[in-house]
């Protein structure tokens, strides 16, 4: 049974409830009450015979009125801003606010139990709530509904308060806050004008960063993942990371990166990198720092992909994999993905046992000032749509900063969910360091010009408590600047930069592709037999259960097909997934709908009709397959989209994969596709397996629901960074999705998958050709003569079925219909070959799409050499029309072009 809890404010009917049922149990009520009820039952027993209830009776309410307005408001009038004056907020927490006023002061009262003090004057009480509430800390916790969680936050923050830190843990706390400045003022000096994006004026981050590792090891954390932007994050990677700063002043000297392959590399602040550093207990932990461009944000869902791919394959228990976001105070407010993300937190499919979310808030963006960055009181208040609680603390008290890391990690481990921390600092420099912020906030940057750091504030302190002589500061900042100034030295001996591949680990025994890897795909059949027993597992559903009649006839149709040896699109693909689990690989589809599919044809996912039991097939094969993995995901796509692409990172022996409701829809996503899918690994050096099913084909349904954009992707392909496929059998399906895993590198592949052909008669194929041969990347046409052939016509997907059927219709004999697969990387040769058998007066590219979408463009600019006649809709703004009459009428037109080349056999 849950714990009754404190009320908000003194309600009569309210107080009375929790009065009787703490008489009837109570252990059933929280601990404050149950101390409180515990005084006033006292108290009862000494008046009852005939004397008066204590006079301050009802003022004990008041109390707790004024405890709780501490617990709920406090935060509003905390000393948490180093360089700006709090705004004021009203009513505030004067006693007069509440009932009381000075004379109650000396009162003692039984409402210290809540709190934690015992019975206690009021002075006493709003002392301790002022330490606890309004200090270097606010909280804003009060509106999380469950008990466990509330009463959890009031023991670690009213009870135990602040911890104090010995002479051996404070001397580590300024050696952290030394490496902090000091690697920014060599920076600064030894590269002066050169962007860094400096950590300046929130330097207690890297001894933050430093606690937080050290306690989750401690609690059982063996894996951290982290994405941050720009600034301080080379900070990050020296101190925390323990990089080289030989290999970062490299980059600063600008120097060509030492790396066996073709690779552009990207800026120094957005690289990736992967270590293992040792934690004061003695263990090793692994971290893991994200790769991501300059768009805030982004990098958010892949650290959830990275994080849980850690945990599905190698750790399996939320204990140990911890994943950490560090935001900007403008980004983490504006950046619609940071919605995305903390809505996925708790989800089946995307849970990673909770983040740590650190706001470096440095109360500006690029120039704009926070009060026209944001509508809501606080940068995060984001967190609130998931009742996640919120620290707000002063970046200049570095033990408070510590404090509350602490508890934020203790918080993750027990309850696996997110929490967030507002680090208020500022930056010293503008945006980046040849900036000049004085343009747009003259008043704060004179404040912050006259403000000591926080490394010189915590001297200072220490210096004061005697906790550190000045000798024994000295001497830390002088081993740290030696070291410095080595390892500056070394690098200029270094000719090249030193690219370190993060999760090199994870892809050992892979290698990037060369050119002549994509001339021919490699085998990819599976034995008849073996896809025939497969085939008939995931045909059959669990006997003993009461299954609706439609989903009953699908799995009866689908082992009939089997049987009969006549495979769909459907049957194919599951096949293929299939025969990867039993060979070992994990599978994982995720995107919206996909448990069914959109067109109701994978059913992956089957519920039972009474009870909603869940029936996947697809893990019923055998006792050693790798598991399968499908899930419903939120209406997302950039947020789902990219934990997949981050999943895919930390999974290169699985399959992983995207499904679009309808292809354009990925367009909520471009961000991930130009920044990562179509570009990491050309600026990271970072290989990825994502597979896109993008459904496309135009019949009818208008612009949204006909063009997964080809030309997009087709525009940023270069040097075989990504596959662009657009299939049009079930074989050549199942092949594609095989061969994915069955090369010694990885590629992104990108997949027009067909809504039409999921059914279409013809679009059908056999075991036999699942059993043999591989993906081929042009298919020839099965029924043309060579040397009846004047005009040939080179398409891709389910514009062939029409164009062959528009030929059988009108007794065309002269024109042969090949389709292209594969559109990047382009099967040159392959189709030079084609053109060479025919021998043909004419050479068409034919395409549904118009003249400035699809692949026109793209295959008229890579094989330029041969003279295409292009044939297609006219060029247009919208990706189709949104009449079927007028669909009709175009498709029509189409056949018209297509065909004016066509000889017709009499009849």
């Amino acid at each position: 049974m849950d714990k009754v809890t404190y009320v908000g404010n003194a309600d009569v009917n309210a107080i009375e409830h929790l009065y009787q049922s703490y008489c009837k149990d109570p252990e059933s009520v929280d601990i404050g009450w149950r101390k409180f009820f515990e005084g006033f039952d006292f108290a009862r027993t000494n008046f009852e015979d005939g004397g008066e209830i204590p006079e301050n009776f009802q003022k004990e309410f008041k109390v707790i009125n004024l405890i709780n307005g501490y617990r709920s408001r406090g935060h509003l009038f905390t000393k948490t801003n180093p360089v700006r004056e709090r705004r004021k907020y009203e009513p505030t927490l004067a006693i007069e606010n509440f009932g009381l006023d000075a004379s109650d002061l000396e009162t003692v009262f039984q409402a210290g139990d809540q709190v934690g003090i015992g019975p206690a004057t009021l002075k006493d009480i709003i002392a301790h709530l002022e330490e606890t509430y309004c200090q270097s800390i606010g909280i804003e916790y009060m509106f999380m509904r469950e008990p466990e969680r509330l009463a959890w936050f009031r023991d670690k923050i009213e009870i135990k308060n602040r911890p104090k830190f010995d002479v051996s843990r404070k001397a580590n706390v300024y050696k952290k806050l030394v490496q902090a400045s000091n690697f920014e003022a060599f920076l600064g000096k030894k590269y002066v004008g050169q962007k860094r994006f400096s950590v300046e004026g929130g330097e207690a981050l890297i001894p933050a960063l430093d606690a937080l590792v050290d306690k989750g090891s401690s609690l059982g954390v063996e894996y951290f993942v982290m994405g941050m932007a720009h600034r301080g994050r080379l900070n990050t990677l020296t101190n925390i990371f323990q990089k080289r700063p030989q290999d970062i002043f490299s980059e600063f000297e600008g120097k060509e990166f030492d790396y066996n392959g073709a690779f552009d590399g990207d800026v120094k602040y957005h690289q990736g990198f992967t270590s293992k550093v040792n934690c004061s207990n003695g263990k090793e932990i692994g971290l893991t720092l994200a790769p991501n461009p300059s768009h805030l944000e982004a990098v958010d869902p892949v650290v959830q992909g990275i994080a849980r791919a850690k945990l599905d394959h190698i750790f399996k228990d939320e204990d140990k994999v911890c994943p950490v976001m560090i935001h900007g105070d403008a980004a983490v407010a504006g950046q619609g993905i940071v919605y995305e993300v903390i809505q996925m937190a708790l989800l089946d499919g995307y849970r990673a046992g909770g983040t740590i979310h650190i706001v470096v808030n440095n109360q500006v963006g690029f120039t704009t000032n926070f009060h026209d960055a944001r509508s809501s009181t606080y940068c995060t208040d984001v967190a609130k749509t998931t009742l996640t609680p919120v620290f707000h603390v002063n970046g200049d008290d570095v033990e408070a900063v510590i404090q509350t890391i602490e508890i934020a990690m203790e918080y993750r481990q027990k309850f696996h969910r997110d929490v967030f921390i507002d680090l208020l600092c500022y930056r010293k420099y503008g945006h980046n360091e040849g900036d000049e912020p004085k343009f747009t906030q003259p008043q704060l940057y004179n404040i912050i010009a006259k403000h000591p750091n926080p490394k010189d504030i915590y001297l200072k302190q220490l210096l004061q408590e005697g906790s550190l002589t000045a000798e024994a500061a000295k001497k830390i900042e002088d081993e740290y600047n030696d070291f410095l100034e080595n390892e500056f030295e070394t690098a200029r001996k270094n000719e090249k930069a030193v690219v370190w591949d993060f999760l090199s680990t994870t892809w050992e025994g892979f290698r990037h592709s060369k050119s002549e890897d994509f001339i021919q795909s490699p085998e990819t059949g599976v034995a008849k037999d073996k896809l025939l027993a497969l085939g008939r597992k995931l045909a059959t559903l669990p006997e003993g259960k009461k299954y609706f009649r439609k989903i009953q006839k699908i799995f009866d149709d689908r082992l009939a097909a089997v049987e009969n040896n006549n495979l769909d699109w459907g049957t194919a693909e599951m096949l293929a997934y299939a025969s990867l689990l039993e060979e070992g690989h994990p599978v994982r589809v995720s995107g919206q709908d996909v448990e069914r599919g959109t067109f109701s044809h994978r059913h992956a996912v089957v519920k039972t009709e009474d009870t909603e039991e869940e029936i996947i097939t697809m893990n019923l094969l055998s006792e050693k397959q790798a598991p399968f993995y499908v899930y419903n995901s939120l209406l997302s796509e950039y947020g789902v989209l990219g934990f997949e692409y981050g999943y895919s990172l930390a999974t290169p022996k699985g399959l992983t994969i995207w499904e679009a409701q309808f292809g354009d829809f990925f367009n909520g996503a471009q961000i991930m596709i130009d920044q990562f899918i179509t570009a990491g690994e050309d600026k990271w050096s970072t290989q990825s397996g994502l597979t896109m099913l993008l459904p496309h084909g135009y019949e009818g349904q208008g612009a949204e629901h006909s063009s997964g954009r080809m030309e997009r992707f087709l525009q940023q392909c270069a040097e075989d960074n990504i596959q662009v496929v657009n299939t049009s059998t079930p074989a050549n399906h199942f092949h594609l999705l095989r061969r994915q895993l069955n090369r010694p590198f990885r590629k992104p592949l990108v997949v027009f998958s067909p809504k039409m052909l999921l059914r279409y008669p013809d679009a059908t194929s056999t075991l036999e050709e699942m059993a043999t041969g591989r993906f081929q990347e042009v298919l020839d046409d099965p029924t043309a003569i060579a040397n009846n052939v004047e005009t040939v016509v080179f398409c891709s997907g389910k514009f062939y079925y029409e164009l062959k059927q528009k030929a059988a219709e009108m007794g065309v004999d002269n024109m042969a219909f090949v389709r292209v697969e594969q559109l990047y990387p382009l099967p040159q040769k392959q189709i030079e070959a084609i053109i060479a058998k025919y021998s043909a007066k004419n050479i068409l590219w034919a395409q549904e799409e118009p003249e400035n979408m699809g692949a026109w463009t793209h295959i008229a600019m890579k094989l330029r050499h041969i003279p295409f006649k292009g044939i297609y809709r006219p060029a247009a703004p919208a990706a189709a029309e949104g009449s079927k009459k007028l669909h009709e009428r175009r498709l029509k037109q189409l056949f018209a072009d297509v065909f004016q080349y066509a000889s017709v056999t009499a009849k």
